[in-house]
């Protein structure tokens, strides 16, 4: 393999291939900085929302830092998936960029010209023929699984990444190795963390290659070994990926977000002659379909193939190191749990390697080297068996068939790109009192804190068109340390009533429920705004806040006397769950803690309560211990000794009922004096502290 000749003229060719690709399959709207209609679902919100914190904060060190988005859950702009790397070019400027701002159409054009860029390279190291080369080069700008991750991490569309790493590896002269394959690791590290993986496996490929034929010597690879990790280490550092501790790092999904072993034939939808294949659950982030046109002209390359001479096997023999990377990065793609269509075959893995495994959960991503490395030989095989013109038919007609069947695909990604431009997103907040409260406080919380939480999206952009830093974000990772610390703060907030004075808070339906009666209504104010439960600490109180002239006091849900609500996921008894209640399941509500609490507005005096529960019993737990308080006062006590059919029934007295009355809500807590998780016990890595399974109540 030798590189395609130089010529200063020829070097805009691919650049222009890439951008006419764009303009087809993106379109030019998403080019305007201050359209940000196409960013406003999903992960490229928070990509956009990260950077529009982050231009707003002032520099930090590490200077990835990104504070006013998630306040004590933040981390910085790397778990925004924000494009570290320009959120650094950009952010000298910001007082001069115009509000909205985005740069993610620059950076889609961008990895269309360098993806056709470093194709071209790639191809010319196996032709000098600029149009097979070219025709080549188009070849990968129309490939599936590049063009779909685009609509949804921006990020990941930087395929030109790993086609530049498979070119410096498979380069026979490359000069400057060092400054070359630093600056690409360096570039990636400020990208995103799964390509930086893929390319510096790629890396080490090439240089243990090096040190084995010693074109390297292993002093100077051991010196490229030191000096580079440390450049990538200090990329990484600075770009904010330590902010977040090894439990917050790793996540579950491995074994899920993998690849099919089919997944270059199935088109899931991206083919209009060819019809989806079988497939099994979570074979989204492995999706890698070649493409018709692809496919056709492999079978022209196998035909080749079996005329011989065209060289494969032996290229292949040279570049054993390269083929040990590709074949454990794809093994490792498809995961524990291999699907092979529709079929599954699952083996298991020590803990300790699935942990490690879950920090690149999405392994189906992994596949991509293999992916660009697959068209790479038969594009070889092309040349290689054929004449350069009947090889630059071959490709024409692949690119054709290419372009036209993947329109079953890109039509749509288009329609994302090409929305009415708009520099705003459609908000809820439409009552006047939030512009008021957005010059009066200095943040915005959700109650309670919490990753993704709901309607983050309309709160956080609320908070970043106002420069209000906010807790409600959506990270790919957060420390398990930081949440639990700003729960606990939370927590006690709820219990004292006692709030912030700079904060503005939001609250969903559970904190409602545990704020009811701890909070001072004559100085906070305490109501319900175009559907938010807001709390204002000291609004009533300040002279320059207008007042509502309709405030609406937020209040538990009623319940009707002698109807029955179960607490799975059809029903609406979660409605009435408060503190200490696990996500719904299709069963019932487990516990969670030691203390849980139920809250119902009481229109007419209640007598009784009767409760349907399972319990939580295993060897060394035969019993859960129950304490029924209403209101305060202590109403009954409970041994469960049995895992299903347990009946609570829960007297209310009259003294009980009146202090119901006063207060205008029944507040049911149970504490749990025997809760224990099943990791304590041994029973797997569950670590929630359970007690009782809440199924159904019926009040009397």
């Amino acid at each position: 393999m030798k590189p395609l000749g130089k010529g200063r003229a020829l070097n805009f060719l691919p650049l222009l291939i890439g951008a006419l690709a764009f303009f087809m399959v993106i379109g030019p709207r998403a080019l305007d900085p201050q359209n940000i209609a196409w960013l406003g679902n999903g992960d490229p919100a928070t990509h956009y929302l990260g950077w529009s914190f982050f231009r707003q904060s002032p520099w930090s060190f590490p200077i990835g830092l990104n504070p006013s988005y998630g306040l004590e859950l933040s981390n910085s702009i790397v778990f925004s998936d924000s494009n570290p790397l320009l959120a650094f070019v950009f952010k000298p400027f910001a007082s001069l960029l115009p509000e909205p701002f985005q740069y993610f159409g620059i950076w889609l054009l961008a990895c269309f010209m360098l993806q056709a860029w470093f194709a071209w390279k790639l191809v010319g190291l196996i032709t000098p023929n600029i149009t097979v080369a070219a025709l080549g080069a188009a070849l990968f700008l129309f490939v599936p699984p590049m063009i779909l991750r685009m609509t949804v991490h921006l990020s990941l569309g930087g395929h030109f990444l790993i086609l530049a790493a498979l070119y410096l590896n498979l380069h026979p002269a490359l000069r400057k190795r060092r400054l070359a394959w630093g600056g690409l690791l360096a570039v990636a590290a400020l990208i995103h963390a799964y390509l930086l993986a893929m390319i510096a496996l790629i890396w080490l490929a090439d240089l243990a290659a090096k040190c084995s034929r010693r074109r390297l010597s292993f002093g100077a690879a051991v010196v490229e070994l030191g000096l580079l990790f440390s450049l990538v280490t200090l990329c990484c550092w600075q770009a904010g990926y330590f902010t977040v501790e090894r439990a917050g790092v790793s996540s579950d999904g491995f074994g899920l977000y993998r690849a099919n072993v089919l997944t270059l034939f199935n088109p899931q939808n991206w083919s209009y002659a060819l019809k989806n294949l079988p497939g099994a659950l979570g074979d989204g982030d492995g999706f890698a379909f070649l493409g018709a046109g692809l496919i056709v002209l492999s079978i022209c390359a196998f035909a080749g193939w079996l005329r011989g001479n065209t060289g494969l096997g032996s290229a292949l023999y040279k570049r054993p190191m390269l083929g040990l990377v590709l074949v454990g990065l794809t093994l490792f793609s498809f995961s524990n749990h291999v699907a092979i269509g529709s079929f599954e075959l699952g083996y298991s893995l020590p803990p300790q390697v699935i942990s490690i495994a879950n920090i690149f959960r999405a392994s189906g991503r992994m596949f991509w080297p293999m992916y660009y490395v697959v068209i790479f030989i038969i594009i070889f095989l092309i040349v290689r068996a054929h004449t350069p013109r009947i090889a630059a038919y071959l490709l024409g007609a692949a690119l054709l068939i290419q372009v036209f069947d993947t329109h079953s695909g890109w039509s749509d990604v288009r329609k994302k790109f090409m929305v009415k431009p708009a520099s705003e997103w459609a908000t809820p907040f439409v009552d006047p009192f939030w512009k008021n409260a957005a010059a009066h406080y200095q943040k915005i919380r959700w109650v309670v804190p919490q990753n993704l939480s709901p309607h983050w999206l309309s709160v956080s952009a609320f908070a970043a068109l106002h420069h209000l830093p906010t807790d409600a974000v959506y990270l790919g990772r957060m420390s398990t340390q930081q949440w639990r610390q700003a729960d606990e703060k939370a927590t006690l907030a709820l219990t004292s009533g006692k709030y912030e004075p700079d904060s503005l808070y939001l609250m969903d339906n559970r904190a409602m429920l545990r704020a009811l009666g701890t909070v001072d209504t004559s100085a906070d104010l305490f109501a319900r705004i175009d559907g938010f439960t807001v709390l204002a600490p000291g609004w009533k109180q300040c002279r320059e806040c207008p007042q509502l002239t309709n405030e609406q006091a937020p209040t538990a849900a009623p319940l009707e006397l002698g109807h029955t609500v179960r607490f799975d996921q059809r029903d609406s008894g979660t409605a009435y769950l408060a503190k200490g209640w696990a996500d719904a399941e299709q069963w019932g509500t487990w516990s969670e803690g030691t203390y849980a609490e139920i809250v119902w507005r009481a229109t007419t005096p209640v007598h009784s309560v009767r409760l349907e529960a399972s319990a939580f019993l295993a060897p060394g737990r035969t019993q859960q211990k129950v304490i029924v308080l209403i209101n305060g006062q202590q109403a009954s006590t409970h041994t469960l000794d049995q895992s299903e059919g347990n009946i609570l029934e829960i007297p209310v007295t009259p003294t009980m009922q009146q202090r119901v009355a006063d207060q205008g809500f029944l507040k049911m807590q149970l504490q749990f004096a025997d809760a224990i998780s099943p990791q304590q016990l041994g029973l797997g890595d569950d670590a929630r502290v359970l007690a009782v399974g809440l199924k159904a109540m019926t009040v009397n």
